[in-house]
């Protein structure tokens, strides 16, 4: 009872000093002015404190989860009958636009194979644009490939984008005010915004409901897309909820950021300085593809800068979706695009690698070098 008592104790502990940890990283960059600080903040604080401090931090994972639904109900606010429509006309465009990221970063992947000595299928892996935890569980079913290096590669890759790309958003190269379709958007989600009573009750029980469904349906991200798609579904059915304040969704965003900036673990890397450039490196090159895919779309859809950035930057739905609510570019069409890649990659990537590893074996078996 007594040990149970100082466990308890000891990680109560643990928890207040990264939340103190995260809230004054958040305070600093809200300070500092950065983009979204109540994310990158909190993120950077635990990221930094958790290296060189002397008590383990520790975030619960229900506490991420919470910011999750609450960023989940927010973004399905935005799929309005208009948005979904909008969806389903550019879905010819979103299997274009994946299909050239998946191929891009499977070239990059070869290269810094190529140039650090890291098995292919490793960097592959480690370097798909997106569905952190479906590659990390395929790298697990998978013989030969490096888990630790895997994650590392995926959570850097994330983690270099959610920093790099807010100042991309907010340069002089993709900073241009909100318009067009991304107004109409957001000024018919305002006019549709429904009462506090009781429709954000039901709605909460149903975010928690559609959650907890896709958990068991083991969805990618459950609890992002079950509140996304749950809310999405009941505002289209016609139940429509009150749009939630700035305050509540820096909220979720310090949930979240502060979980993130524990999932990167230095420490457990062999060969580091080899595997942190291979990681950076990547990430670089893939923000580049983005910019560039990027620029396709804004000319074959005239749409703002930021909206086809944040739709096809790779990686962080969430964290993009965030973004995308502060730069009053196109909700509905990033999170659409953000849905389809992660779709993608959970019911067509894995397969397709289980395929070209197993070719790719067999050729090296009938030819030993």
């Amino acid at each position: 009872m007594k040990k149970s008592t100082m466990n308890l104790d000891h990680k109560l502990l643990r928890f207040s000093v990264t939340l103190i940890t995260a809230f004054v990283g958040g305070l600093l960059f809200t300070v500092l002015h950065t983009p979204i600080p109540w994310l990158l903040g909190p993120m950077a604080a635990v990221l930094i404190g958790a290296r060189f401090g002397k008590i383990a931090f520790y975030w619960p994972v229900g506490i991420r989860d919470t910011g999750l639904i609450i960023v989940g109900y927010s973004i399905g606010l935005s799929f309005t009958k208009d948005a979904l429509l909008q969806i389903i006309a550019k879905l010819p465009s979103m299997l274009l636009m994946t299909t050239l990221l998946v191929f891009f970063c499977a070239g990059i992947a070869w290269v810094v194979s190529k140039l650090t000595g890291v098995d292919y299928p490793t960097v592959l892996t480690g370097s798909i644009p997106g569905g952190l935890s479906q590659m990390i569980i395929f790298a697990e079913e998978m013989k030969g490939i490096d888990i630790t290096t895997v994650t590392f590669l995926q959570v850097a890759r994330l983690m270099m984008i959610i920093f790099v790309v807010p100042f991309l958003i907010l340069g002089p190269l993709f900073h241009h005010a909100g318009s067009g379709a991304a107004a109409d958007v957001t000024d018919k989600a305002m006019q549709t915004s429904g009462p506090v009573f009781p429709n954000l009750i039901l709605l909460a029980m149903i975010c928690i409901l559609c959650a907890f469904l896709a958990r068991k349906l083991r969805f990618p991200t459950p609890n992002l897309l079950g509140p996304i798609l749950g809310t999405a579904i009941a505002g289209i059915s016609g139940l429509h909820g009150p749009i939630l304040p700035p305050s509540i969704l820096d909220v979720s965003q310090f949930m979240i950021g502060s979980y993130i900036g524990l999932l990167l673990k230095p420490e457990k890397l062999e060969h580091k300085a080899k595997v942190i450039s291979l990681a950076f490196l990547s990430g670089l090159f893939m923000i580049v593809g983005a910019v560039g895919l990027g620029l396709l779309l804004i000319y074959f859809y005239h749409i703002t800068p930021s909206t086809s950035l944040l739709s096809l930057a790779p990686g962080g739905m969430d964290q993009m979706a965030i973004l995308a609510h502060e730069v009053n570019a196109d909700l509905s069409m990033v999170t659409g695009y953000q849905l389809f890649r992660l779709f993608f990659i959970y019911f067509v990537v894995p397969p397709m690698l289980r395929l070209f590893f197993k070719v790719g074996s067999g050729k090296i078996k009938k030819h030993p070098a």
